[in-house]
C-alpha cells in the first residue's frame, strides 16, 4: 500500500509519498506560494530520478495537488506509474476539538465538524480543509483520514485540561487545554519504549518538542496526562516568535497604554515575542547560539529563559507523575543542538541524570545521551509525523 501525506498550510503544501510495506519515503515536496506565483521542489528518493525545483503557476490548492500528482507519476521524476498507485491519503489536521480522540476515516460529517473545529485554530483548519477538498477534487475516490494534532492529548483527565474560569465558557464554549503536536508526542514516546525493550504501558515519560514552536508532554503508561500548550499553541514555553505562558493583565496594560486592537496585541504575542523578542536577533536558534558566543547578552538571557522553562515544566510533570523513567528531545533544536540539550539536562541532576558527551554530540539518530548508570534516561529521538499518519491511514482504510 502507497499513502501520500498531505500538510497544507495557507500558501503552501508538504508531502510524502510512503511505500508501507517498507515504510519507505518513495518522494517528498514542498508548493510554496500558493496563490501567489507559485514554486514546487519535488525530491524523488527511489529509482534515482532527478529533483524538480521550479516555478510553477499554482493559483489554487488544487492546482498544487495537481502538480504533485503530475510530478509524481511523470517519466521523467515519477516514482509511481499513475495515480490509481496511490492507495489513500493521510492529512494533517490540527484541530479535532473534543470531537476526535483519534484518527479517522473522511467523510461528509468529519468535515463538519472540522468546520465546527476552525474557530478554535482559525489560521489552520481552514488550510488543512482546503488541502482535503483540493484532493478530493483532484483524486476523486481515493480514501482519505484526517490525523490530528490535538488527539493525543484527549487522554488528559478535567484537573489537567480546565481553565479556572466560569465553567459555562467549558460547557458554552469549549474553552480547555487541548495542547499540539500530538502526534510528534506519541511518535517519540512509542519510540522510546521501543529502545528501552519495555512496553510504553509500563513507563513514565516526558516527551521535549523543540523548535519554532515547542512543546512538552507528560505521557504516563501511553497516554497524554498533561501538555504545556493550550486551548492555542500561544502558551507554555517561550518559543521562536510566541510569548508562552503570560498574565493576561500584562495584555491589558499594553492595549491601554499603547491603544493596540486585540488582533495587533495576537499579532505581537505570535509573532514578536519568543525568544525574537527577548533577543532582538532571531528566532532561529542557531542565530542565537552564535551571537550568545560572540558576547551579546539578549541572545544569552533568550537561551537561559528557554533552557530554564524547559527543566521547570519538566519538573511539574515528574510531580505529576510521581516519577519518570525517560526523557525525550525531540523536533529541530531537541534533535540538533547539543548545546541545548545539554544546558536543560543540567537541571536535572535531582533525578540522577548524567549526560555522555560524546553521545551528545551526535545528531540525526535514535540514541540514548545519558550514561548508562543514569537513573532517568535520556534520548534524542527524531520525529517521524509523516510515518504516524502514513501508518494511521493505512490501518483505518485497511
Amino acid at each position: 500500500m502507497k499513502i501520500l501525506v498531505i500538510n497544507a498550510g495557507s500558501s503552501s503544501l508538504k508531502y510524502q509519498l510512503i511505500d508501507m510495506e517498507t515504510e519507505q519515503v518513495m518522494a517528498k515536496g514542498l508548493c510554496e506560494r500558493i496563490g501567489i506565483d507559485g514554486h514546487l521542489k519535488h525530491t524523488p528518493l527511489v529509482g534515482g530520478k532527478p529533483v524538480f525545483n521550479e516555478d510553477l503557476p499554482l493559483p489554487t490548492h488544487s492546482e498544487a495537488i495537481a502538480a504533485v500528482i503530475d510530478k509524481l507519476t511523470s517519466a521523467e521524476y515519477g516514482v509511481v506509474a499513475s495515480m490509481s498507485e496511490i492507495d489513500a491519503v493521510g492529512h494533517r489536521v490540527v484541530h479535532g476539538g473534543e470531537k476526535f480522540a483519534s484518527s479517522v476515516k473522511i467523510d461528509d460529517a468529519v468535515m463538519a465538524a472540522l468546520e465546527e473545529c476552525t474557530p478554535f485554530a482559525p489560521l489552520h483548519n481552514p488550510a488543512n480543509i482546503t488541502g482535503i477538498n483540493a484532493c478530493k477534487a483532484v483524486m476523486g475516490d481515493v480514501p482519505m483520514v484526517a490525523v490530528f494534532d490535538t488527539a493525543f492529548h484527549q487522554t488528559m483527565p478535567g484537573k489537567a485540561y480546565m481553565y479556572a474560569l466560569p465553567y459555562e465558557y467549558y460547557q458554552n464554549d469549549g474553552i480547555r487545554r487541548y495542547g499540539f503536536h500530538g502526534t510528534s508526542h506519541r511518535y517519540v514516546s512509542s519510540r522510546c519504549a521501543e529502545l528501552m525493550g519495555k512496553p510504553i504501558e509500563e513507563l513514565k515519560l516526558i516527551s521535549c518538542h523543540m523548535g519554532n514552536g515547542s512543546s512538552i508532554c507528560a505521557i504516563d503508561h501511553g497516554k497524554c496526562v498533561d501538555t504545556s500548550m493550550g486551548f492555542t499553541p500561544l502558551v507554555g514555553l517561550p518559543m521562536g516568535t510566541r510569548c508562552g505562558d503570560l498574565d493576561a493583565g500584562v495584555i491589558q496594560f499594553l492595549m491601554n497604554k499603547y491603544g493596540y486592537s486585540i488582533d495587533e496585541m495576537l499579532n505581537i504575542l505570535n509573532k514578536k515575542s519568543g525568544v525574537l523578542g527577548v533577543s532582538g536577533v532571531s528566532s532561529d536558534f542557531r542565530d542565537l547560539d552564535a551571537a550568545a558566543e560572540k558576547g551579546n547578552d539578549r541572545a544569552r538571557l533568550a537561551l537561559d529563559m528557554f533552557h530554564y522553562w524547559v527543566a521547570k515544566v519538566a519538573g511539574s510533570y515528574v510531580a505529576a507523575m510521581n516519577g519518570v523513567d525517560a526523557i525525550i528531545y525531540t523536533a529541530g533544536v531537541g534533535e540538533n543542538s547539543a548545546e541545548t540539550r545539554a544546558a536543560i539536562s543540567s537541571y536535572f541532576g535531582y533525578l540522577g541524570v548524567e549526560i555522555d558527551s560524546e553521545a551528545n554530540s551526535k545528531r540525526g539518530e535514535d540514541i540514548m545521551i545519558s550514561t548508562p548508570d543514569s537513573k532517568v534516561k535520556v534520548f534524542v529521538i527524531p520525529t517521524n509525523e509523516e510515518l504516524v499518519i502514513a501508518r494511521d491511514t493505512r490501518d483505518i482504510v485497511a
